[in-house]
């Protein structure tokens, strides 16, 4: 068979499902390969776009997706949304096509280095260089992708090696079961952890696997300890939980932060410090810490682990929960952390009845939002100041269900990685949230989601400008420079792209305006002006919070 069929064959026995992206000419024979394939290639109309999609898709089942793009430019395109997918821990398979070898050592069209354009993004960057080699690299590289912790990997297929015969065939996966810590680290970490008085946990983008996050529970029930999760550790445990501490990860003190400068121990669970560094809230490095993850601690002057139970999570987190039933839970003084989860359900419910018209408070939006999806329903969110916002005041029952990028922190996401969302998952409503300036950096997709009738809703908050920016710039400069912009007749959009569309000036139309969305099948547009008066009003009152709780 052609090298292209084999690498075809090869990634239908690692169970790959959807391809995203954009071909080109050096594509040709692959493109060839797949039809008749049970991989299912999506075309979508920019290759970031097809990156974001591989991205979610991996997040949402922990298998990778590929994503597509040609040579040259292609590539380019691609690598925004894939280093965006391999900080967010998200498994991916970036597929690129490349110029001849005969060409390749000289100055030639589109010709340029992508493997090494690629190696500060992924795992792993590799050229085919013979096709009787394509089966162990693409074993080699979805390996690499699916393990702990999670990421990019990319494959290069030249035109002239895509065509080559070759008599080679896939290697049949071999999954492996993930190590845990052993006996004696899990007790040292249980000393610690029953001889403490007012220990709190700080769970991060390792606690949403399934495994770990039903361990957690288990744990948090047992010994009442409070849970503080980052922006992509949400639904590790259940909002509605008394432990439940909420979330972690604004700039500004928080309640959130007392209780943390509170503890005299925290247990980190697989803690990303690209989320929310250590240094702001263990300044001087004086915390007593337990690390628990997939992988040693990062070396951090601030983040120093007394103990490293290292392996898998949800194996380290079973250890602990055997010691609890052996010894008992142990007493501890969490009187404070209660308050604090007092404190932020009565800000997160303190403008749920709204009725302001003209413009609507982001807390408004976010009660109708989270009132209006089950608890299996996800959430996708962009990167502006809606993230900031939807980062507190968005809370889940499940692992999983609100997807924020949060390590490379790319903006674009939201309307390609929910068509994504839709196509990994069934029976749950698919929501994202954008600003105006997140929305109309991929807003090309709306073709792609009207295409493949995508059931899902976005909604768009529109302030005319790069809120998060000018956000940041009030808080350090008291004023901000020119970042205002103008956007398009929204309802006019939706309809040239066959959407659904709603505009919503007034906060008591929105939650009907939400329900119509989730109920109507295919593509949904609602567009509300976003009342960002209340960024500063929200740092400032960050900024009154006491030192003590």
């Amino acid at each position: 068979m052609k090298a292209s069929d084999l690498l075809v064959r090869c990634l239908e026995e690692e169970g790959i499902e959807y391809i995203f992206g954009v071909p080109g000419e050096e594509n040709a024979d692959f493109m060839m390969s797949l039809e008749g394939s049970s991989i299912q290639f999506i075309l979508t109309r920019h290759e970031q776009g097809a990156a974001f999609m591989a991205g979610v898709y991996g997040r949402l089942t922990g298998h990778p997706a590929g994503c597509l793009g040609t040579l040259g430019p292609g590539a380019t395109n691609l690598i925004t949304g894939v280093a965006d997918a391999n900080m967010d821990r998200a498994p991916v398979l970036v597929l690129t096509g490349q110029a001849a070898t005969t060409r390749q050592h000289k100055e030639s069209h589109q010709v340029m280095n992508v493997v090494d354009m690629y190696e500060p993004v992924t795992k792993w960057a590799h050229a085919i260089q013979h096709p009787d080699n394509i089966p162990e690299i693409v074993r080699k590289a979805v390996r690499l992708a699916r393990s702990e912790k999670p990421g990019a990997v990319l494959i290069e297929l030249a035109e002239n090696i895509a065509k080559h015969d070759t008599d080679a065939e896939p290697l049949t996966p071999q999954r492996f079961r993930r190590p845990g810590g052993d006996d004696k680290i899990a007790d040292t970490a249980w000393d610690l952890i029953r001889n403490a008085k007012t220990p709190i946990i700080i769970a991060g983008n390792g606690t949403i696997r399934k495994r770990a996050s039903k361990q957690l529970r288990l744990f948090c029930e047992a010994t009442g300890i409070g849970v503080v999760s980052t922006f992509m550790g949400k639904g590790a445990v259940d909002r509605d939980a008394p432990y439940c501490l909420y979330t972690i990860g604004l700039q500004q003190k928080d309640y959130v932060a007392l209780a943390v400068e509170e503890a005299d121990l925290v247990i980190t669970l697989g803690y990303d410090l690209v989320e929310y560094p250590p240094r702001l809230w263990n300044p001087d490095g004086s915390k007593k810490v337990i690390h628990m993850d997939f992988v040693p601690a990062e070396i951090d002057r601030q983040y120093h682990p007394k103990v490293e139970v290292v392996g898998d999570l949800a194996h380290g987190l079973w250890m602990l929960n055997e010691r609890v039933s052996r010894d008992g839970a142990p007493r501890y003084a969490l009187d404070g952390q209660a308050r604090v989860r007092a404190r932020m359900a009565e800000d997160f419910a303190a403008h749920k009845n709204d009725d302001t018209a003209g413009s609507i408070r982001p807390q408004k939006a976010l009660w109708d939002v989270r009132e209006a999806l089950g608890p299996n329903d996800i959430l996708l969110s962009g990167v502006g100041a809606h993230k900031m916002w939807i980062g507190r005041y968005f809370h889940c029952h499940e692992p999983n269900t609100c997807l924020i990028p949060n390590g490379f922190c790319s903006m674009g996401m939201p309307l390609p990685g929910s068509i994504a969302a839709r196509l990994a998952t069934e029976g749950n409503k698919i929501f994202a949230i954008a600003g105006d300036g997140d929305f109309m950096m991929n807003v090309q997709e709306m073709e792609t989601a009207r295409r493949l009738n995508s059931d899902i809703t976005v909604m768009v908050w529109e302030d005319g400008g790069y809120g998060l920016i000018s956000w940041k710039q009030e808080q350090e400069f008291s004023t901000h420079t020119n970042l205002a912009f103008t956007n398009p007749d929204w309802m006019g959009l939706a309809t040239a792209f066959g959407w659904q569309g709603q505009h919503v000036e007034n906060a008591r139309d929105l939650r009907p305006a939400i329900d119509r969305a989730l109920a109507h099948q295919g593509p949904s547009l609602i567009v509300i002006p976003i009342d960002y008066r209340e960024n500063m009003a929200l740092t400032e009152r960050l900024g009154d919070i006491e030192t003590a709780i």
